[in-house]
């Protein structure tokens, strides 16, 4: 095993297994522009080295997984989601990694974390587990390669009814989506996570690799107009040009319900 460390991670390799863990407890791993930058730089690494499969998990026992987007990040009056934000490009580099990435889940998964997940190959979680997708708590306009990533999951309806409630889904009602491949108990869940990363890593990455693009081209094969791209870009426009959306952000900084009002 050969662990490194980096401010706001930590990795380790064995056995063509690299596994990342998300390790800033004191912002609930809140995906910040420092510790996406680290992950990123982990993928860029472990795809050098040809490691077969990626474990994204936080620290052991962790009662929250990743609290998503560092709030105190998002800007006002531009795109809070932009094609070259620092998780989006996550995201992108998590879908073209050659080999499978399976997200090891203990507690919370908020927000843009819970996209993080929904974008990985594999969920596997314990029953302390929960997810939710909460933008409109913000007044924040999400992105649509961002919704694409969720009705791919689970269906529009299921999509809808957590974005438009922003409730979390329990581990048990996520393994019935499909959120959750498998949901083990605490003491199983690392060698459950790891012994299907041994049984991925046993067979040929070319193939698995070829299978996995695939999967990512089909999923993504949803056409359409340059009028109708505009047209959302245009929709999302209005919401962050919004005083809903600055008075989003203003209660979140302020620790107290925001007072939105549609304009």
């Amino acid at each position: 095993m050969t662990p490194t460390t980096d401010t706001m991670i930590k990795t380790e390799i064995s056995e063509r297994i690299g596994t990342i863990i998300f390790s800033n407890p004191a912002k609930r791993n809140a995906l910040s522009k420092e510790l996406l930058t680290g992950l990123n730089a982990a993928l860029d690494d472990f795809r050098q080295k040809k490691i077969a499969v990626v474990v994204l998990r936080a620290e052991a026992g962790a009662r929250i997984w990743s609290a998503g987007h560092d709030i105190s990040e998002l800007p006002l009056n531009k795109d809070p989601l932009g094609y070259y934000d620092a998780l989006e490009e996550t995201l992108r580099n998590i879908q073209c990694f050659p080999g499978p990435v399976i997200c090891m889940i203990q507690g919370g998964v908020w927000g843009g974390a819970c996209d993080l997940a929904m974008t990985s190959d594999i969920v596997i979680g314990d029953h302390s587990s929960t997810f939710a997708i909460t933008p409109v708590k913000l007044g924040l306009p999400y992105n649509a390669s961002g919704i694409l990533h969720f009705i791919n999951r689970l269906g529009i309806n299921m999509a809808k009814e957590m974005f438009f409630t922003a409730a979390p889904v329990p581990a048990e009602r996520a393994k019935e989506l499909g959120i959750l491949n498998h949901l083990v108990s605490a003491d199983e869940l690392e060698k459950f996570t790891m012994d299907m990363a041994k049984q991925m890593a046993s067979h040929s990455p070319l193939s698995i690799s070829v299978i996995k693009e695939q999967f990512r081209l089909l999923s993504n094969a949803y056409p359409i107009s340059p009028e109708t791209f505009e047209m959302i870009q245009g929709l999302r426009r209005k919401v962050y040009d919004s005083q809903d959306y600055a008075e989003g952000i203003r209660a979140f900084k302020e620790k107290r319900t925001p007072n939105f009002k549609g304009i």
